[in-house]
């Protein structure tokens, strides 16, 4: 077993955990151990029954083609535990049963790798479930319907989250140290920032929104809107329709450098930041120009639970035209985020905050929020970074010119 061919740009990935012990007998396309790349984490498949032997570590760095582990195959059970089956008189098997023996082999009743994750996600038993593919194989969309059918109570909110870090009690007045080797996905995520600060001319611009109008709006209509769509109107979907909008109007801010050539896109997807227990991910959500408020929310919750599940798959985090990162969630007032390279520029949104503004020459009370830009000065105007922000404060503070598209 060795580590295969996972993307283009991955040379390396982690062997983060081992899901079967050493010695165990492990059948094919059972996950065996959980591979980190610089993206996201993945399971590693059994290629044949037999008896795992482990060669690889956890923790350990693994180059693409780098052996994990073997598989004896000559062991064909799981071992001196199994109590050997009784004894079956001849008489006793009926001859519809004895065909069925016959036509059956290792597929029946054996899921797909694709179904073999949705049953162990939904905890539902294998042998719980009818295969109707071919020679009785368990298919994603038997898996899907048992999910669906399924009645017992859900997994408990007390279930440790995958990959947090445990809880540590602190003796007061002691000065203990510890070292722990830095996670692939933090390593990963230290050399980008550092070189979108040393390989880009980042400029940072900041302006202020009142929110008034939008709050107004989603009092108004949170309701019906959850009625109708089953999720909540929230901030996020509204600023990235705005940035939407306006990023179709000004290419530039849409646009990445690729050697000496400008790559611009005639479509919008917005990477949106993700905080998780091993960092911070920006899945991409694609057409944000060409979907509806309520699709952009539902592709939000999606990413966001897959992200902090560790489910997010590589094709899930290709691509992006934009990012908007909400440090606003943790407190945050004002920030200059950094560049999602390759892209060119990235919005940051923060806290709301009652502030005093003045209004035609009056004193009033209103929420705001402090919006920063960061962006690639080799690829945007200065002015069009202001211009940029300005339109976009402008619909989100008439918010109706963007439900209307006016």
């Amino acid at each position: 077993m060795k580590v295969p061919t996972i993307g283009e740009s991955i040379t390396e990935v982690t062997l983060s955990q081992w899901l079967k012990k050493d010695g165990d007998f492990v059948k094919i396309d059972e996950p065996i151990c959980e591979f980190e790349s610089d993206k996201a984490t993945l399971e590693f498949p059994a290629e044949a029954s037999g008896k795992l032997i482990y060669v690889a570590k956890e923790g350990d760095d693994l180059a693409i083609g780098a052996l994990v582990a073997r598989i004896d195959t000559s062991v064909t059970g799981s071992s001196t535990t199994a109590a050997p089956a009784a004894p079956v008189k001849e008489e006793e098997v009926k001859p519809a049963e004895t065909a069925t023996t016959q036509t059956q082999n290792y597929a029946t009743g054996h899921p797909s790798p694709a179904a073999a994750k949705i049953l162990r996600e939904g905890s539902v038993e294998i042998s719980s479930v009818e295969g109707t593919g071919k020679d009785g194989r368990i298919t994603k969309e038997d898996a899907s319907k048992a999910i669906e059918s399924k009645t017992s109570a859900p997994a408990t909110s007390t279930q440790a989250t995958p990959n947090a870090p445990e809880a540590r009690t602190i003796v007061a007045g002691a000065r203990e140290v510890r070292v722990e080797k830095m996670s692939r996905m933090r390593k990963t995520i230290a050399a980008r920032l550092v070189s979108a600060k040393n390989n880009t001319a980042m400029l940072t611009t900041f302006n202020e929104v009142d929110l008034s109008a939008i709050n107004d709006l989603r009092k108004k209509y949170q309701d019906r809107f959850v009625a109708k769509h089953g999720i909540k109107l929230g901030y996020m979907s509204l600023f990235a329709k705005a940035c939407a909008k306006v990023l179709m109007q000004m290419p530039d801010v849409n646009a990445m450098l690729d050697g000496n050539d400008i790559v611009y896109h005639d479509y919008v997807d917005i990477s949106i930041a993700i905080s998780t227990p091993t960092g911070l991910v920006v899945p991409p959500i694609h057409n944000v120009e060409s979907i509806g408020f309520h699709d952009v929310e539902l592709k939000i919750k999606e990413l966001a639970d897959k992200a902090r599940s560790g489910k997010l798959t590589l094709d899930e985090m290709k691509g992006g035209t934009f990012t908007i990162t909400n440090g606003g969630t943790f407190g945050s007032l004002l920030s200059t985020p950094i560049i999602n390279e390759p892209q060119s520029a990235i919005l940051g949104m923060h806290a709301i905050k009652d502030r005093p503004i003045a209004i035609d020459g009056q004193v009033v009370i209103r929420p705001m929020m402090y919006l920063a830009l960061s962006y690639d000065h080799r690829v945007i105007d200065g002015s069009t970074s202001v211009t940029f922000l300005v339109k976009v404060k402008e619909l989100l503070e008439d918010p109706m010119t963007l439900m209307m598209d006016i």
